[in-house]
């Protein structure tokens, strides 16, 4: 591969003027041999956006033409906002009218129209601080399927799609075995290429009639394209490896079956990438093992299960199923901690003083047999009421997790936990229940955990300097947080300056156990840069660590088993990462992310629109609603208990007329003078929801309407 360092030092020089091929070949005095990579190496940092050829194939850096790349995130009411590639850089806005032919997600190149400065680039902003621009190119197309709904005109047959942010309905020829109007298909799509006309697409796949049962999860697989079955030479490369550990394997590893090790995890857990054990030293030490699957072991580089954990990426746990990164062989068999059998494990051995200090580390290849495996909701009852010898492992642990949780956070991390709604499935799999869970201590006890590994295997890499992947979350953009302290002083809270860590902090202590808290926690994270994978160690700006990796979850992530791979390469460094590894990665998780959120999410609806169709013939259920954001035409508010927004229409908002003010973002009402504003809690009730386009409609009872000012802080 041919280096890009000497190319971009002649880009970046101030008396750089454009060339052509021919011309930067000579400038950097490329070798006749060297000519092919050179040229594969244009083409690929063209397509990423990196490079544009303007005017006669003539090469310049996208920022000296005022163009920028990135992905476009577009919303349904038409326009968008790309966030480029550039870390450094503010996103841009794409108006309705300037997006083109591009599509939600897809990677573009943008023309600015409006000088950089000024802040600009916030999400809403207006006015000159703004930095808008216009698709001029896509650079690569984030889906080459979509689902969506048959439908038919007068004059040609499309399909209407499911994900509201494509804007276009998409044109299909007559399908040739008749498939009834209403089903859901998917399309393949077609190169569209103006917006003069609608993008064309063939059905290749009937998926079948919308309330049929599985047909709403097996639509959100298709429209992320999420893997299928596991290709035959993955099952029979899988098969070869036997079905328990081989005394062979024990060769050189540290043995840890006589301890008592043990593993905590959710009761629906399939997998167990992690244990647990410890030893009492005389010096009143404690010797923390943290094991990890040893999937490294079974999974070589370059066969055909590494290959195919690579294209994957990770696992994807949707809510009703997993679709896995590894063959169930693996993933749920000789790779997972289960109790009462022997496992290879990679573990980080470390020796912790008082208040969680860490006085020493090592790495090493072991063996362990779990002797008890806890749900959380048991380990959880051990911790807080102590019982018996379980009772004590889980209060020793506990207790030194605790005085690291209590060190991480004064050293400046942010407590950005907040609790899950599990979505709870009947055999149909039709949502019965909505269970909150809280980040508990037997949670924390986990994660503090794992954190430590994380950190001490990321100091490990950087010292030794070996090829790796760190997880980095880059510091935010001030004006994010800016944007951000507005939104939360109309909640009546009080902030200071959130571009110090302090203020972030003090924020998120005075926000604990109020209704809003996740709303806020929410908003804040959208503030934030994303967590990404990098191959140099950039820090992690939400936990407040200058080196942090992915390592403790490798039956999931392909990312830790690519650091498992670099940290116990014997005789020297590991052999360097596949170009572009930390990218894929972080798409594919991004991928697996948006796909599962969007699971949960519609069962929680389809949750909903059960509760609503059982209420018809009795009163409706009053749920207790956060206030977001006051608008001309209503209310977007937000479910605590369940975590589910939706929006309170004027016309839905019972026992008064209510006029909007937007010079005080509030609605008042004519006869009852009632002030309704950001962050009061209202009572609401459902009408309406839309399971296609993913929304919920709420109104308001007469006597509930009332609002109750959330408290001041």
């Amino acid at each position: 591969m041919f280096p890009s360092e000497p190319l971009y030092a002649l880009l970046r020089h101030a008396s750089y003027q454009p060339l052509d091929r021919k011309g930067l070949v000579r400038k950097l005095k490329v070798r006749e041999d060297d000519l092919p990579a050179f040229h594969a190496l244009l083409e690929e940092e063209e397509q990423a956006g990196r490079l544009v050829a303007v005017r006669n194939g003539l090469y310049s850096l996208p920022v000296r033409l005022g163009l920028v790349a990135g992905r476009i995130t577009i919303n349904e009411r038409g326009f968008g906002f790309v966030v480029p590639e550039d870390p450094d850089h503010p996103d841009v806005y794409v108006g309705a009218g300037e997006t083109g032919v591009a599509m939600h997600h897809d990677h573009v190149l943008v023309r600015l129209n409006t000088p950089r400065g000024g802040g600009g680039g916030r999400r809403g902003g207006k006015g000159p601080e703004k930095l808008s621009g216009e698709v001029i190119r896509i650079l690569k197309r984030a889906r080459t399927q979509l689902v969506g709904t048959l439908e038919k005109s007068e004059a040609a047959f499309y399909v209407r799609p499911d994900d509201a942010r494509i804007l276009h309905d998409v044109c299909v020829p007559p399908p040739r075995q008749k498939i009834p109007l209403g089903h859901k298909v998917v399309v393949r799509l077609k190169e569209w290429t103006s917006t003069k006309v609608s993008p064309e697409g063939e059905i290749i796949e009937v998926l079948g009639p919308p309330d049929q049962p599985g047909i709403d999860l097996l639509s959100i697989i298709r429209k992320f394209e999420l893997p299928g079955e596991f290709p035959d030479a993955v099952l029979r490369e899988a098969d070869r490896i036997p079905d328990a550990v081989q005394p062979a394997d024990l060769h050189g590893r540290e043995d840890f079956r006589k301890d008592f090790v043990l593993t905590i995890d959710p009761d629906d857990a399939k997998d167990f990438d992690d244990a647990l054990s410890y030893r009492l030293q005389p010096d009143g030490v404690l010797e923390v093992a943290i094991h990890i699957a040893d999937v490294s072991h079974y999974v070589r580089p370059g066969s055909p299960l590494d290959a195919e954990a690579r294209r994957r990426g990770n696992s994807v746990y949707l809510v009703d199923r997993v679709i896995p990164m590894l063959p169930e062989k693996l993933s749920n068999g000789l790779c997972s901690l289960r109790p009462n059998v022997d496992r290879l494990v990679k573990s980080v051995v470390v020796r912790l003083g008082r208040g969680g200090k860490v006085l020493g580390t090592r790495f090493v290849s072991g063996v362990i047999h779990s002797r008890q495996r806890f749900t959380y909701q048991e380990a959880y009852k051990l911790i807080r009421k102590p019982v018996g010898l379980m009772g004590k492992h889980l209060s020793i642990l506990g207790n030194m997790a605790m005085d690291l949780r209590r060190a991480r956070f004064a050293e400046g991390a942010l407590n950005l936990d907040f609790p899950e709604v599990k979505v709870r499935l009947d055999a149909a799999g039709k949502p019965v229940r909505l269970e909150k869970i809280e980040n508990d201590a037997s949670h924390q006890l986990i994660e503090e955990y794992m954190l430590l590994a994380n950190e001490l295997v990321a100091k490990e890499l950087r010292r030794a300097n070996r090829a790796a992947l760190y997880r980095v979350h880059e510091n935010p953009e001030p004006a994010r947080l800016a944007e951000f302290r507005a939104q939360v002083q109309t909640l009546g809270i009080q902030v200071g300056d959130l571009t110090l860590r302090g203020e972030i902090q003090k924020l998120l202590t005075r926000i604990a156990g109020r209704p809003e808290e996740p709303v806020i926690k929410t908003n804040l994270l959208k503030s934030m840069k994303r967590a990404v994978y990098s191959e140099k160690p950039l820090g992690h700006f939400g936990l407040a660590k200058k080196n942090y990796s992915h390592f403790t979850s490798p039956i999931r992530r392909y990312a830790d088993l690519a650091v498992h791979r670099g940290l116990f390469t014997p005789g020297g460094k590991p052999s360097p990462l596949p170009p572009g590894l930390a990218d894929s990665l972080s798409a594919l998780e991004r991928t697996a992310a948006d796909a599962e959120k969007e699971s949960v999410i519609l069962k929680k609806l389809e949750y909903f629109l059960l509760k609503s169709k059982a209420s018809q013939n009795s009163a409706k259920e009053v749920f207790p609603a956060l206030v977001l954001e006051v608008r001309s035409g209503g209310l977007l508010v937000e479910l605590p208990e369940f975590l589910v927004t939706g929006f309170v229409r004027i016309s839905e908002m019972q026992g008064d007329f209510y006029d909007y003010d937007g010079a005080r973002q509030e609605l008042r009402g004519e006869k009852t003078k009632t002030k309704v504003r950001t962050g009061m809690r209202i009572g609401v009730h459902v009408v309406q929801v839309d399971l296609g386009r993913r929304l919920v409609d709420f109104g308001t009872t007469r006597q509930k309407l009332i609002p109750t000012p959330a408290a001041k802080g």
